[in-house]
């Protein structure tokens, strides 16, 4: 394959592209979220510097979740014979197709295969979620709070991890981030959502958080309506991804 017929819109930069293309391998990677999450182009990528520790023919080109477990923790098993890690959020997101996370890891594959820095101007450090992408769409066209749960909580994720009361926090995680967002364009566009203005607002203006911790999350005041339409949300898009879960698993 020629570097013109290779995607263009990968999210790697072209050293990275180039080098991809040298090592000969089974299929080129036309969806990195995709073709990446299984492990199984990792494993043949490492298997070009390590033949003996990565033998290619013991790992699962299967797409389903034990698949990839399985192969990841091969892979990672056989890193550390090298004293070679991988980020473990990372390594999750790329099993669960987290927007950028198969991006960034295999920049760091490159990178600690051929010692080379990448020369391309980084972004700010995604997060793994589709942020970046909500805010490419018009205002009217962004996810409402119970899409932006089911867009950022993959069900791969709940069949990982169960536990219902871990993937609530996080699901309410996301929809703290959400509200926040929707806060800020309410200040930046009051006209728009038909706010007037008053001695609250104007106040809030300056108080605004930054940020919303997971130890907020975790203990919202009985007081915060916020929250109170989070826990609601929450538990009703948690018991729906439950009930899928099991019928995939049936």
């Amino acid at each position: 394959m020629t570097y013109a017929q290779t995607p263009r819109k990968t999210g790697l930069p072209r050293e990275v592209l180039k080098w991809l293309q040298s090592l000969d391998l089974s299929f080129y990677p036309k969806n990195v979220r995709r073709d990446f999450s299984n492990g199984y182009l990792v494993a043949e990528i490492l298997s070009r510097y390590y033949p003996q520790l990565f033998p290619v023919h013991s790992y699962d080109k299967g797409m389903s979740l034990s698949a990839k477990q399985r192969n990841w923790s091969q892979i990672e098993r056989s890193l550390q014979k090298q004293n070679l890690h991988l980020m473990k959020d990372v390594v999750d997101g790329t099993i669960h197709c987290k927007p950028g996370a198969a991006e960034l890891l295999v920049r760091e594959v490159y990178t600690a295969l051929t010692n080379r820095s990448i020369r391309d101007v980084q972004g700010p450090a995604s997060d793994f979620t589709d942020r970046e992408y909500q805010e490419l769409l018009p205002t009217l066209a962004r996810s409402t709070a119970s899409k932006a749960i089911k867009n950022n909580l993959r069900i791969t994720e709940i069949m990982a991890e169960p536990d219902i009361s871990t993937n609530r926090r996080k699901a309410e995680v996301i929809l703290c981030r959400h509200l926040e967002r929707k806060a800020a364009e309410r200040v930046l566009n009051p006209g728009r959502f038909k706010v007037k203005p008053n001695l609250d607002h104007l106040a809030a203006k300056t108080l605004v958080p930054s940020s919303c911790s997971d130890e907020s999350v975790d203990r919202p005041s009985s007081g915060d309506t916020a929250s109170r339409i989070g826990a609601a949300v929450s538990f009703k898009d948690m018991k729906d991804m439950h009930v899928c879960t099991s019928r995939w698993q049936h």
